[in-house]
């Protein structure tokens, strides 16, 4: 019955549920006035509106009136607040709170092994089980008394409720936090709807990975979309109908980090959605891009605790990155403030809380004004789900949800009386308890005199008293309205006293150590001296400053761009004019200028090149770094999934590949799968956003893979079509069949006139499909992993019979055996130097293999697909010159102008060309040689890289590391190991991996 009224009032309107308790009267009926009337209290309304001497009256559970000149009912109890200040209760939008359902995520690993293809829930509901659009809070609500009590303890009135399960999850509900039955807390039923990239309790295999979470939400927008058109009413779906009856209330996202909440706003642009960010307080590391996405945070304050440090061979293993998240956490909502980005906190993440008002008072210190504070707490949380006609100010007309304190509330010293919720009365602390705080001088009859100090708030007191010097022994106090007794220990022993409060004057009676019983007076001397350190307020102090990447060799300014000219270096132009000698090139506005020798650049930096080679920046064809995740490896086909919507641009390889040369990378799906996802090309901008690393108008690049890692032959309880290499080509062409066919489809319904399109419902979008059309259109182009010949060979001719080009063969171990064919074909080949027998299908792979293909005609280029071989791309060019006789001009061109050509990029990069983009690394050696370091790399002609900045960086991050570690050591914390309230997280290379999605079987495959 109560679940029935709780759906019947999530349409009814405030003033019905406030009207009357429906339930019937058991015993004897509580027919109160229900009318209270606080006289005499500093009411502050809402963050810029104080009262002074104010009344405040509540009938009824609403407020009926605020203000200086407010009449009182004559059956109101009146309550005197002199010196007390009422505020708005605080309003928290993240909770579970009250609402029961299977917990925790699946986690990848263990999708894998159980193999669950199919949704397990019955009916009429969206084939992926993760998506849970047509879930209510409000029908698995119920009151908790306990919780309700911690939040309330903590100054909250109300919660947003969801059960946090599923990528979607669902319709949360908006409650008070009050202890009466369901029927009379649920303030709006259908209050805003969750997301996430965690699936949950789903056990279902797919998505695995971040980009399959993507990619499954997208497709269920679009679905949602054709749904609730003319072509979508032919079934019923109710996650579908869900998805767009509740695009009309606010959407609360869940994020993983300060990236991700970047990439989820790019998500809610295309569907327009305006997400609701549940952060992850990184934000500050990238405030203008967050500011610039628009979207207002849900803003978690448990800061981390501080990492141990006090051992020195521990302090070492501390990551850079996590000693100065320890320190800047707590100045997040401040610099989120200064930048004037909507935020409303929520106590999500704390263990305890008990910790959330500590931490709410550090970030103030930190710099948080404090109307910033309140507003946060109230008006804004309440606008952000359309609830401040309900709450977030003390006004006429809105729910009696507020608090009584002692004084301003971020005040540390003010303590919270009661928590009113609906008009209920809620005692945290008894206001008639004295403050006692401050330095006492006890006398006892006989004789004996001791110096006691009280420190803490009323209700929560603790003892001491001095002995010599500022030596002190702690004592035990207890205090119930005037009553008060308390003991401390003299000579080891222990004097026991009780009594009364008399103003200012303690008094009683009580037993020495010997059991002689004694009367005793305590006499207010004064206030209790703080010490020091104890009145330093944390946060004056300034802190380090925010680097961008937020790790290790990350910039505290982005790199600066300015014209310069290299003089007098060797020159390798990777051009028809070959190797220059005693060159200069000349670089404006990031393009090459000029290329010659004894040119005149006027006034820009010059650069000595003497002794020194300048070359293009090496163009890495297949890399797997600098991504949050890379394989979807439930599916057979995951051709939806994007790689650009897992770019991580902290990534350390990065910075350590431009040390290595590397200015351009290809960053592709793995290979467990016959088709994987759409790769993404990046300039590698170290310290630039996710949008900023893209190369802009890029082709597109599909991945294919054949042989030993598809068929999962590692993995003999797989149970995922296909595990023979003839089912992997069945799945290609199975899914190539299905494209052709959808390909149709659209090109029949876009030849239609305009009426006729009007009249003729759209065919469903499939992300999937779109991808291997965009193949068909040669909008995007075939990349394929394959290692023996057999496999090559069959790769190529099915793409011929679809009219595709085997437009790159990765990998392609055997390829020396089929290069006519390759040409044959127009398939380039991007292979290792001499990588082989690291399994079965490699050991007929050979060192020659590069300089045979090439021989032979077939556009060749050498690739990393590793992150350490990344860094000496250009060693592995070196060694064509010994295994195959390629001259070093052609050796070079295997990672400069070739895969510029193989990745549609030869007329922007890969050559010293005027014109082209001024991607250049100054080499102190010849660039083929194992001497040779990068001295200076330059993206765009901006220098990401130089060998002297990375000695002088190396440096200060070594002092910004021992300045830190003494802070935390100097303030006591440096024993609290580990990361804290923060959800732990898997570290693997110095870098964070999210839910463990990486550390899966997949990883052979990349």
């Amino acid at each position: 019955m109560k679940k029935l009224l709780c759906l019947f009032l999530t349409f009814t309107s405030f003033a019905v549920l406030h009207a009357q308790d429906l339930s019937p009267v058991l015993g004897v009926g509580d027919n109160r006035p229900e009318a209270y009337a606080f006289t005499n209290a500093t009411v502050v309304a809402d963050c810029q509106t104080v009262i002074e001497n104010a009344v405040m009256v509540i009938k009824k559970g609403k407020i009926v009136g605020v203000g200086k000149n407010v009449s009182i009912p004559n059956d109101a109890v009146v309550v005197d607040l002199e010196g007390k200040y009422i505020y708005p209760s605080f309003i928290d939008l993240f909770t579970e709170y009250g609402v029961s359902g299977q917990n925790g995520s699946s986690g990848s690993h263990s999708n894998y092994r159980q193999q669950i293809f199919d949704s397990k829930i019955d009916g009429p509901f969206y084939w992926n089980d993760a998506i849970k659009p047509y879930k209510k809070a409000i029908e698995d609500f119920h009151v908790d008394p306990k919780s309700a009590g911690d939040f309330r303890k903590a100054g909250f009135g109300a919660v947003l409720t969801q059960k946090n399960d599923g990528i979607m999850r669902g319709v949360s509900a908006f409650v008070a936090l009050s202890d009466n039955d369901e029927e009379l807390v649920v303030l709006k039923g259908q209050a805003a709807c969750g997301y996430s990239f965690d699936k949950g309790s789903s056990g279902m295999n797919y998505p695995s990975s971040l980009m399959g979470a993507f990619a499954l939400l997208r497709q269920a927008f679009y679905d949602a979309d054709w749904y609730d058109s003319t072509s979508g009413k032919t079934v019923y779906d109710a996650s579908l109908g869900a998805i767009t009856q509740n695009k009309t209330l606010p959407s609360v996202f869940q994020v993983r980090d300060k990236i991700n909440l970047l990439d989820v706003a790019r998500l809610g642009k295309e569907f327009d959605i305006p997400f609701i960010m549940k952060g992850n307080g990184d934000e500050y590391q990238l405030l203008d891009e967050v500011a610039g996405t628009g979207a207002s945070i849900i803003l978690p304050i448990n800061f981390p605790s501080a990492p141990d440090v006090t051992d020195p061979y521990k302090a070492i293993l501390v990551p850079f990155e996590d000693l100065k998240h320890w320190e800047l956490a707590p100045y997040n909502p401040a610099r989120l403030s200064e930048k004037n980005i909507g935020f409303a906190f929520t106590t999500e993440g704390l263990k305890d809380k008990k910790q959330f008002r500590k931490n709410l008072l550090k970030a103030i210190k930190c710099g948080l004004p404090e109307d910033e504070a309140l507003k946060a707490l109230t008006i804004t949380p309440a606008k952000l789900i359309g609830c401040d006609d309900m709450l977030g100010t003390l006004e006429k007309g809105k729910i009696a949800n507020f608090l009584i304190a002692s004084s301003k509330i971020f005040d540390p010293e003010c303590v919270v009386y009661e928590n009113w919720v609906q008009g209920v009365k809620y005692i945290l602390k008894d206001s008639k308890l004295p403050d006692l705080k401050g330095e006492y001088s006890l006398s006892l009859s006989n004789g004996s005199n001791f110096d006691i100090v009280v420190d803490g708030k009323p209700g929560s007191y603790s003892l001491k008293v001095k002995t010599e010097g500022d030596k002190s022994e702690k004592g035990k106090i207890s205090v119930s309205e005037n009553l008060i007794s308390f003991s401390f220990p003299s000579d080891k022993k222990w004097i026991r006293l009780s009594g009364w409060i008399d103003g200012k004057t303690l008094k009683g009676t009580g037993a020495m150590p010997d059991g002689d019983n004694i009367s005793w007076t305590m006499g207010f001397e004064k206030a209790k001296e703080e010490k020091e350190e104890e009145k330093k307020e944390e946060g004056q102090v300034a802190p380090g400053k925010v680097i961008c990447p937020f790790v290790a060799y990350g910039n505290e300014v982005k790199p600066q761009y300015k014209d310069f000219i290299i003089k007098n270096a060797t020159v390798w132009t990777m051009e028809d004019d070959g190797v220059l000698e005693n060159a200069d090139v000349l670089v404006k506005d990031g393009k090459i200028a000029k290329v010659g020798k004894g040119l005149k650049a006027g006034n820009v930096w010059e650069i000595d090149g003497t002794g020194m080679h300048v070359t293009p920046g090496i163009i890495d064809e297949h890399s797997h770094m600098a991504l949050n995740g890379v394989n979807e490896g439930s599916h057979a086909i995951t051709s939806e999934v994007r790689m650009r919507d897992v770019l991580n641009p902290e990534d350390i390889t990065i910075y350590r590949q431009l040390a290595g040369g590397v200015t351009c990378s290809h960053l592709l799906h793995g290979s467990a799968n016959p088709i994987g996802g759409q790769s993404v090309l990046i300039k590698l901008r170290w310290g630039c956003n996710p949008e900023e690393m893209l190369v802009k108008n890029q082709v597109g690049f599909l991945k294919h893979a054949l042989g030993e890692n598809v068929k999962q032959s590692r993995m003999p309880s797989s149970q995922r079509f296909p595990l023979t290499r003839m089912g992997v080509e069945q799945s290609i062409r199975d899914v190539y069949l299905r494209a052709k066919e959808y390909q149709k489809e659209w090109e029949k319904y876009n030849s239609l006139s305009g009426s006729e399109k009007a009249q003729t419902p759209a065919p469903r979008k499939n992300l999937q499909l779109d991808a291997i059309v965009e193949e068909f259109e040669k909008k995007r182009f075939l990349v394929c992993h394959t290692y023996v010949q057999s496999e090559t060979n069959m790769i190529m001719k099915l793409a011929h019979e679809f009219g595709i080009t085997p437009h790159t063969l990765i990998h392609n171990t055997e390829g020396y055996k089929v290069a006519d064919k390759m040409v044959e074909a127009g398939a380039a080949g991007s292979v290792f130097a001499d990588w082989w027998t690291y399994k079965y299908e490699v050991v007929d792979a050979i060192a020659y293999n590069a300089a045979i293909q090439s021989k032979a005609g077939a556009l060749v280029c050498v690739n990393s697909d590793d992150a350490e071989m990344g860094r000496r791309l250009n060693q592995e060019a070196g060694k064509i010159v010994k295994y195959g006789g390629l001259s070093e001009i052609e050796a070079l061109k295997l990672v400069t102008i070739n895969p510029a050509k193989i990745l549609h990029l030869d007329d922007r990069m890969g050559s010293i060309k005027v014109g082209k983009d001024a991607d250049l690394v100054l080499w102190t050696d010849n660039p083929l040689s194992i001497y040779a370091m990068p001295e200076k790399t330059f993206v765009d002609g901006t220098v990401y890289f130089d060998k002297e900045k990375d000695k002088e960086m190396y440096s200060s991050i070594q002092k910004e590391r021992s300045r830190i570690i003494n802070k935390i050591i100097a303030g006591g914390d440096g024993k609290k190991a580990g990361p804290g309230d923060e959800k732990p997280s898997i570290r693997l290379n110095d870098q964070f991996i999210y839910d463990d999605e990486d550390i899966t079987d997949f990883s052979i495959y990349e």
